[in-house]
């Protein structure tokens, strides 16, 4: 059940489909939050992927977000309350069971934070769900992409995006880790990622275009009409049989370059974040939270040249 605050997940991703054109559009609608989806909200996301992929309605699906960006990741301080919270039902219901069915590794053991950082290896977690999706996937990239929707990113067949974009993961700053490195070191060119992750810093869709990572760069007013002709496109092209078959090709492709390999990976690394020791003062992830995580990561972005900083006005600034 969504908290008091919190829009439901339905409200939170909206689903959409026209059985003449075989379009589909899952929209991420919460625009005074960034877009962020609720960990509720997440499940639903790779529940829709999921009815997608065996809807022979479904050839295509676009995915966007409402308002001025696609979105800042994930509901970071729902994430902290469920990990703290004094029973173990709210950590539970990510893993769709029940508070009494299980009992949760205790707060000792490796696997007590292991054992989320694996599931988001899972496409049931809606972390990785793209890339398993058998039917094309075209994300509509605008204003921030980051965290969990730079995953999207990571994922889709296609990506097109406006001018004013901008790419990155807020982890870099206070954690150092994302899900889906080794994809996007595979899909960005590995100088350019290794940029990304130790700079820490967002690049604009025109560098993001430039490393491969896009398919198209337009303004934002003509962003919306470039996605609808290259949906239209990918729709009209060939049967839906030919193009699972093209995807089981791009999967075993993947595969073979060690995808979830790097999931499980990264996600093996991620838990052992709480190990991790401050050389002087860095931002740590415990510490970002006892101050507030997005005052936390505003003022450590104020550190960084203004080119190399995380939110728009910052970048805006001139020392």
């Amino acid at each position: 059940m969504p908290g008091p605050e919190q829009p439901s997940a339905e409200e939170i991703i909206r689903y959409e489909k026209d059985p003449e054109t075989r379009i589909a559009t899952i929209t991420f609608d919460r625009p005074d939050h960034l877009n962020a989806p609720t960990i509720a909200a997440r499940l639903r996301y790779a529940d829709l992927l999921h009815r997608a992929n065996v809807d022979d309605e479904v050839k295509v699906l676009v995915v966007r977000g409402a308002g001025d960006d696609l979105g800042t990741g994930a509901d970071l301080p729902e994430f902290m309350a469920v990990q703290n919270a004094p029973t173990q039902g709210p950590r539970l219901s990510e893993y769709k069971i029940g508070e009494d069915e299980v009992r949760y590794p205790p707060k000792e053991s490796f696997r007590h934070g292991a054992t989320i950082s694996q599931w988001y290896a899972n496409a049931q977690a809606g972390c990785r769900s793209l890339q398993e999706f058998k039917k094309i996937s075209i994300l509509e990239v605008k204003g921030y992409c980051y965290g969990w929707h730079f995953y999207q990113a990571a994922d889709a067949d296609l990506v097109i995006s406006s001018e004013d974009a901008l790419f990155g993961h807020p982890s870099f700053r206070y954690y150092g880790w994302g899900p889906r490195m080794w994809t996007w070191a595979q899909t960005m060119g590995l100088r350019r990622f290794q940029e990304m992750v130790f700079t820490g810093r967002a690049f604009t869709a025109r560098e993001m275009y430039e490393c491969n990572f896009l398919n198209k760069v337009v303004s934002r007013a003509d962003l919306e009409a470039e996605t609808e002709k290259y949906a239209r496109a990918c729709a009209r092209n060939r049967p839906t049989d030919t193009v699972f078959m093209q995807k089981v090709f791009f999967e075993v492709m993947k595969q073979h370059q060690g995808e979830y390999m790097g999931s499980l990976l990264s996600g093996f690394f991620e838990s052992m974040g709480g190990h991790i020791h401050a050389d002087d003062d860095e931002l740590m992830l415990d510490n970002a939270f006892e101050g507030g995580l997005n005052n936390s990561v505003k003022d450590n972005d104020a550190q960084f040249p203004p080119e190399f900083r995380l939110s728009k006005s910052g970048r805006e600034k001139q020392v």
